[in-house]
């Protein structure tokens, strides 16, 4: 082993930017497709909330479900792990957000070519000294340790084999195979000084920076293993890793760009880095969750209380509370992340494009959490004070819930707070009172294959068979059948009665995707047809057509007629093209920020979700509104382009959060006026659509908004059940429509003298069944208590008539109970001299209101609560001056 006392400065210290660029150049040059990363979102794979490898956005190339756009990839994949969530900020190696530097091999070069590229791109393009670079193998790949060896030229008692733990990789049962990692030595600075320190010890000194994966085997799960006819190379590198060797510095928090944005930090909080260990605690979490909230936002996920969105909610919240332990006062959290976009926006153009949305979304969110705060740390501060006062360290499921769902506490946020004095967290407990969000999420993730998906069907086909859509000029078509399912099984007939799904080699039948709901229709032959409930778009470009047999029998490579309804079609189209011109008003009338978060298209409706942060008032939807009519209205030529995702960005194409686009994009242009990317059938023409309106506006998450509208015939469906409604409502106020408004301004004046009189006749009622209440007042410590039972008065009767007693007694506290329907009211009020020696109706109400099972609170000077146990109010006549004498001074 060579001793490196003395730090090497052969290498140059290239940037993070420099480095990614540098890495996707050379496989680019090696015959790779060089691919933009992925979004965060998993496309079709339920296994997973975010992307967390470079190679999970490619599984279905692995499996070969896909065929992919090249057998050579490459790809710098930005990534989010929250499994050591709570180490972050505590070690300066772990973080959540990275990026993983990727060269795939889909049948083409295996393990020669992959060794020999890693060390030519490590020893000779970044300029490693091959000296400090240790390869490893698995204990009984050969083949490997053959290469390294007599091929590259490492002696064998620098190649460490290592078992099946460290360099085998599996996941379950799928593709899986040995791995070569490759290590750096950084120097005894870095090491633990242990005897035997070398390759593979825990320390800092030797560490993993590349790390070779062959898919050459089909685990069963069971230990047993099939070679497989195509074999495959899945290499990793992190970016950060990389940049810390290359730079040579202490950790990923001191690599360029993490440096500039831990700065900016220590900027804005007016602290320095390394200067306390607690303090650095924060600056790193801080650091790290700001990158992975940046990025989040920008693949469009929303803060929420479940899923992916949950873990944003995590990540920014823990970020906005260490801002507040470094002493931050003001909202930061945006001004953190324009760094952020600033540091990446060359290997990431997306963050500058989502720029404002970011920027807005952020600050809301972080106003929200602040509104919170400091009411749920009160909140968590008498908790903490009761489990002092009763010897307890762990703070119950329920109370840790209550905080995470009114106050917006996640669970790490508040277990972390607690641990930082000494308490721990009824985690068990926790998870039973949010069983209904868990169900849901585990609903989302249910059990799934290595795809992430589950079994059906449709994995036994060909990965070779695929469909062509011919729907955008053809309401009909002829095609041959390519394949048919049962719902459980590959077929080569249907018959009569049964159900499945048709596959044929062209079809004009629209597949459910982009938001725009499938086409139905009939698919005949000679003597049969098939009803068509449902088209599905599949993985590998296949379209099926999903329904059942009403006539005949279909079979395999039988020329068939495939027939779409056309009135279901067209009236989507009118609908999906008002999604277009909706979205350009929007931006017209409330901001460029505004960005389409979802829609969905049906031959009845649309629906359009988008990015903004308020309702959107009368004025701005009547403004939309007119807006699309008057392009309706203007006959705007409907026309469609093919060109290349950069041709369309250039001529200024809306394009959709997070959404991967292939080589060739559809650009769907209306006149002048608006122009998307967009897959979906259209009208040829806007005058077509007839007219558009806006039935209601919504929010729907923080930072997104949802209008319902519809078109053409739709809108005067709606109107005429409007006229019926109102003919209705004419008749049965005995009057007509033209009269309405005044018939019911008439009945709302008689409703008020009605109700005066009889809250008048309730009063005189509740004051006739207390009799002398007066005789009642008794004196505690000085302060006059009434506490009385009055039957059948509601709380807005308890309310008057305390008022009324609280004027006649003059000073002191007032408690009244009435039982009425099964149901306790109860109401507590103290004047101001006996608040001034220590009376609080909040108080009272809160210990009072459990004796009639129910709970409640207010102010000091006024309570009320309501209770499902009539027979406890003795005892709250009971234990009332005893409650108070406790409160008084």
């Amino acid at each position: 082993m060579i001793n490196y006392a003395q730090e090497a400065d052969s290498v140059k210290a290239y940037g993070v930017n420099e480095l990614r660029k540098m890495y996707l150049d050379f496989f680019e040059s090696k015959g790779h497709l060089k691919m933009n990363s992925f979004s965060l979102v998993p496309q079709n794979d339920k296994s997973l909330l975010l992307i967390n490898s470079g190679m999970a956005p490619l599984k279905p190339y692995f499996t070969g479900q896909e065929i992919p756009p090249r057998k050579r990839i490459t790809t710098c994949q930005k990534c989010i792990r929250t499994g050591d969530i709570e180490n972050v900020g505590k070690t300066a190696r772990h973080g959540t957000f990275f990026e993983m530097l990727g060269n795939f091999s889909f049948g083409d070069y295996f393990k020669t070519e992959a060794i020999h590229w890693s060390w030519e791109f490590l020893t000779e393009t970044v300029g490693i000294d091959a000296d400090r670079l240790y390869p490893s193998v698995y204990l009984e790949d050969e083949e490997a340790f053959a290469i390294w060896n007599k091929e590259v030229g490492i002696p064998a008692d620098r190649i460490f084999r290592f078992g099946k733990e460290e360099n085998f990789w599996e996941h379950g049962a799928g593709p899986c195979g040995p791995c070569s990692e490759i290590y750096y030595d950084r120097g005894e600075k870095y090491g633990c000084k242990k005897p035997g320190c070398t390759v593979g010890c825990d320390c800092d000194r030797y560490i993993e920076v590349w790390n070779n994966v062959f898919t050459q085997f089909e685990g069963d799960g069971n230990g047993n293993y099939a070679e497989l006819s195509n074999k495959n190379i899945d290499t990793g590198m992190g970016l950060e890793r990389l940049a810390t060797v290359v730079q040579d510095v202490d950790s990923i928090f001191d690599v360029d760009t993490m440096k500039a944005l831990r700065n900016r930090v220590c900027e804005v909080a007016g602290v320095n880095y390394k200067k306390d260990a607690g303090v650095d605690v924060s600056i790193r979490l801080i650091t790290d969750h700001i990158r992975s909230v940046t990025f989040m936002i920008s693949d469009g996920i929303i803060p929420s209380n479940e899923g992916r969105g949950y873990v944003l909610r995590r990540l920014l919240r823990r970020a906005a509370r260490h801002g507040r332990l470094l002493g931050i006062k003001d909202r930061f959290l945006a001004t953190l992340s324009t760094t952020v976009i600033e540091e990446s926006r060359d290997g990431y153009p997306e963050l500058e494009e989502k720029k404002e949305y970011i920027l807005k979304l952020l600050t809301i969110e972080e106003d929200n959490f602040n509104k919170t705060i400091d009411q749920g740390l009160g909140i968590l501060a008498e908790l903490e004070e009761a489990m002092v006062k009763e010897g307890m360290k762990t703070l119950s499921g329920e109370e840790a819930f209550k905080l995470y769902d009114t106050y917006g506490f996640p669970l790490d946020l508040t277990r972390e707070i607690l641990e930082e004095k000494g308490f721990l967290i009824d985690e068990e407990g926790f998870r039973k009172a949010m069983n209904i969000q868990r169900e849901t999420a585990r609903n989302a993730r249910a059990a799934t294959n290595y795809m992430g998906a589950g079994e059906t069907v449709y994995q036994q086909l060909a990965p070779s068979l695929t469909s062509a859509f011919v729907g955008y000029d053809n309401f009909t078509y002829t095609s041959k059948i390519t394949a048919l399912t049962t719902d459980t099984e590959v077929a080569e007939e249907l018959v009569a009665g049964q159900a499945g799904t048709i596959f044929v080699e062209e079809t004009p039948f629209y597949a459910t995707s982009g938001g725009q709901a499938a086409d139905t229709g009939v698919i005949s032959a000679a003597d049969a047809e098939f009803e068509v409930e449902d088209t599905i778009k599949l993985q590998g470009g296949k379209i099926g057509h999903v329904g059942k047999v009403t006539k005949g029998l279909f079979k395999v490579s039988d020329q068939v007629n495939l027939n779409i309804e056309k009135e279901k079609r067209s009236a989507t189209g009118k609908n999906h093209s008002a999604t277009h011109l909706l979205q350009k008003a929007l931006r017209l009338v409330l901001g460029s920020h505004v960005e389409q978060a979802g829609s969905y298209v049906a031959s009845d409706r649309l629906r359009f979700d988008f990015t903004h942060f308020s309702a959107l008032t009368k004025e701005e939807i009547n403004e939309v509104e007119t807006i699309v009519n008057a392009e309706i209205a203007e006959a705007l030529p409907v026309h469609t382009d093919i060109m290349t995702i950069e041709e369309a960005k250039k001529t200024g194409a809306m394009a959709l959060f997070g959404e991967k686009y292939g080589d060739k994009v559809r650009v769907v242009s209306m006149g002048d006026f608006s122009k998307e990317l967009c897959g979906g059938t259209h009208v040829s023409n806007t005058g077509t659509i007839s007219v558009f309106k806006i039935v209601s506006e919504t929010g729907v998450a923080a930072g997104v908004r949802r209008i319902e509208g519809l078109t053409a015939l739709g809108v005067f469906a709606y109107y005429r059940e409007i006229e019926k409604e109102l003919n209705l409502a004419a008749k049965t106020a005995k009057t007509e429509p033209v009269m309405l408004t005044k018939r019911i301004e008439a009945l709302q004046d008689e409703i008020k003298v009605l109700q005066a009189e009889n809250e008048k006749l309730k009063n005189k009622l509740a004051k006739d069944a207390l009799g002398d209440v007066m005789k009642q007042v008794a004196e505690v410590k000085g302060v006059k208590l009434l506490a009385a039972k009055v039957p059948d008065v509601d709380m807005n009767g308890l309310r008057s008539l305390g008022d009324q007693l609280k004027d006649k007694m003059g000073d002191g506290v007032i408690i009244l109970a009435s039982a009425m329907g099964g149901k306790v009211n109860l109401i507590a009020m103290a004047t101001d001299s006996a608040m001034a020696k220590g009376a609080h109706a909040g108080n009272l109400i809160k210990e009072l209101a459990v004796l009639v099972g129910g709970g409640g609170g207010g102010r000091p000077n006024m309570a009320q609560a309501g209770g499902k146990n009539p027979a406890g109010m003795d005892s709250v006549m009971e234990k009332a001056p005893k409650v108070l004498e406790s409160q008084i001074n």
